[in-house]
């Protein structure tokens, strides 16, 4: 595992490094540059809070391609039935901020800290990073965020106030942008995201998708 030097930006590369946990190096810092590149060729932060940073680039990958997701019946209706409003890149912070403060189950702590926030603010102006906001009521009740790296959606953190607040957001922007965004990067495999679809490819044919596009 290497450990980075904060003053140079570069990373190992992920197609000729291999970690058993998908471990590929320590350090650096959280710059929107380093960041930016990071996600370019693979690789993505991901620590508790208060610890060293760690970059990682697991095999297999867990993505989820558009075209397959999954719609259940009753998240049919929920979308039929017009439960919740979509909006995007209107309230990116506040998006990343209810990710960081939102608690979840089997999870202790966050690696959303205020350092990581100002840096994808930024790419957030630089227009590579998006949010995805659910309403209901006019009230902010889920969301999520990611880097879009050409047609790759690199999926950072999701958060709901209310229940099916994410899921129905996640279905009805996957759906929206199915024929314009190639792959969804999940990055860690979840069952919420396993149910909706989502599954594991090897890390060189994620890798190989990444190489293709044009940030």
């Amino acid at each position: 595992m290497l450990k980075l030097d904060p003053n140079d930006i570069s990373f190992p590369n992920p197609e000729h490094y291999d970690s058993e946990d998908g471990l590929m190096a320590f350090g650096g810092d959280l710059r929107p540059e380093r960041l930016w590149f990071a996600y370019q060729i693979g690789l993505f932060p991901w620590y508790n809070e208060g610890e060293e940073i760690l970059w990682w680039c697991p095999d297999p990958r867990f993505i989820l391609f558009p075209n397959e997701i999954k719609i259940s019946k009753s998240m049919r209706k929920i979308l039929r039935d017009k439960v919740f409003e979509f909006t995007e890149n209107q309230c990116f912070e506040e998006v990343m901020r209810n990710c960081k403060t939102l608690e979840r189950k089997g999870q202790d702590g966050t690696w959303i800290n205020e350092e990581l926030i100002e840096s994808f603010v930024k790419l957030h102006n630089y227009g590579k990073a998006k949010s995805f906001e659910v309403w209901q009521n006019g009230e902010l009740v889920g969301g999520f965020y990611g880097i879009l790296v050409g047609n790759v959606l690199c999926g950072e953190s999701m958060f709901s106030k209310v229940s099916n607040a994410s899921k129905a957001g996640f279905i009805h922007f996957t759906t929206k942008y199915q024929n314009q965004w190639e792959l969804i990067d999940c990055q860690i495999h979840s069952e919420h995201l396993e149910s909706l679809g989502a599954k594991m490819i090897p890390k060189i044919d994620y890798l190989n998708i990444l190489k293709q596009q044009k940030p």
